[in-house]
């Protein structure tokens, strides 16, 4: 064929790309939990979506060792890991304390729940927290360290497999060409946990519908109608900071935001649909190389950002805080705001990806600042799961900035690479396009 012939584009149908078959099965989860929630509710309807999410989850510990480890072995400068460390931390902390801010303008403007008249139920809450397995998140941070290695992967401790993957990185970086075989090894062992995502994803369009279904039958939609003005809220809010925080810095890097968005769009409805920002976690990593940024940054920034760049659960905290001191007629000082401020800082970082981690982490914010809140938290049990899937998808995006951000602060970003696949909008694996020559 002509090289100089123009390049032809084989689409794949649309009913095949990943994307759709998870929005049409999202949206046939939810019609098909309000026609018969009876039957969307039963046991075998919520394994569709717990089963992925878990699917999902056996292979979250292996591949943040593997693209950790890898990551730091492949950098010969032991110098650059702690640079990309710090740089990491203080752009989290910069951009939660906007997340932390905007929610606390927004719940001062708006005031979400102001004349709910709503009564404080204490044993609602016990029962979720003890149900949730909730540990104070402070206690996150003290447990940083595992007791074995094997047991941090088996309990799938993001914060404790990350510690091991760096020392291990580290130590095998120290080996230098005595630990090339080893990291070769770890580099094929990585290509195949992505083999085995490949298959996993198949099952994303079930777990979606399951998940779906079953939230909308359980949950109803007098639910929904009851207290919708804090769930709009919250929506709206996180919208703005996507578009205009996060907008603004993506802009500043050099990229478009809806680009962006537009190429994540897969692992978007993923985590829409499960309400979990893990379940998209194995495709940002790939998709954030195919983008052309650094492997030994994506591993260090991504499996980091998960438990200390969560924006959607920060503007939840605050506009939550504020939301239950208005429906219980509590007035919070601008002291008591603040500290809201300061005390969400550190708590958010106890709630990782799984879902309802927010809901238990803003027991801790509250108690901070009033004890007499923390009842009231029983407002929004309703209500949760719904403001859980917001949470997912701004902490989600919020992750795949800062990872383009920090690769292109250290001149690893491949910027042909990144206009070329968000002018395509997704990488070749997602659409099954082809170019011919």
């Amino acid at each position: 064929m002509d090289a100089t012939a123009p390049a032809v584009k084989i689409r794949t149908p649309i009913y095949k790309l990943l994307y759709a078959q998870v929005l049409f099965a999202i949206a046939l989860g939810a019609i098909f939990g309000w026609l018969a929630p009876h039957v969307a509710t039963a046991d075998w309807v919520k394994a569709l979506g717990d089963g992925f999410v878990r699917l999902i989850k056996i292979v979250i510990a292996p591949l943040i060792f593997l693209t950790v480890t890898a990551g730091i072995a492949h950098i010969s400068d032991a110098r650059k890991v702690g640079r990309v460390a710090v740089k990491a931390i203080v752009y989290f902390e910069i951009v939660s304390t906007f997340a932390l801010a905007i929610g606390l303008l927004v719940g001062n403007l708006v005031r979400p729940g102001a004349g709910f008249a709503a009564h404080a139920d204490a044993a609602a809450v016990a029962a979720y927290a003890k149900a949730a397995g909730a540990e104070h998140p402070v206690q996150y941070l003290l447990n940083i360290i595992p007791d074995t290695a094997i047991g941090a992967f088996s309990r799938g401790d993001v914060l404790q497999v990350l510690l091991f993957s760096i020392l291990f990185g580290f130590a095998l970086m120290a080996l230098g060409q005595r630990g090339k075989l080893l990291t070769d090894v770890l580099d094929q062992a990585t290509l195949a946990v992505f083999g085995i995502i490949n298959i996993v994803m198949r099952a994303a369009p079930i777990g979606a519908f399951g998940a779906m279904a079953y939230t909308v039958g359980k949950y109803g939609t007098q639910v929904l109608g009851a207290l919708a003005g804090e769930i709009a809220t919250f929506y709206l809010t996180s919208a703005l900071f996507v578009i205009v925080v996060l907008g603004t810095i993506a802009r500043l890097a050099g990229f478009n935001i809806f680009k962006f968005l537009a190429y994540l769009k897969d692992e978007l409805l993923i985590v829409l649909g499960t309400s979990s920002s893990e379940s998209g976690l194995p495709g940002l990593i790939e998709k954030l190389e195919v983008l052309g940024c650094s492997r030994s940054v994506v591993g260090l920034v991504v499996p980091t950002g998960y438990s200390f760049n969560l924006d959607g659960t920060n503007i939840y905290m605050t506009l939550a805080t504020l939301f239950v001191a208005h429906a219980l007629g509590v007035d919070l000082s601008f002291g008591q705001q603040m500290t809201i401020l300061l005390v969400a800082m550190l708590t958010s970082k106890g709630a990782t990806g799984v879902t309802g981690a927010g809901f238990i982490t803003l027991a801790a914010t509250l108690s901070s600042v009033s004890p007499a809140l923390v009842p009231g938290m029983a407002i929004l049990l309703g209500i949760d799961k719904f403001m859980s899937e917001c949470r997912a998808l701004t902490n989600f995006i919020g992750n795949g900035v800062a990872t383009v951000v920090i690769s292109a602060s250290e001149g690893e970003l491949d910027r042909v690479k990144l206009n070329a696949a968000l002018s395509r909008g997704t990488t070749e694996n997602a659409t099954g396009e082809m170019t011919l020559a």
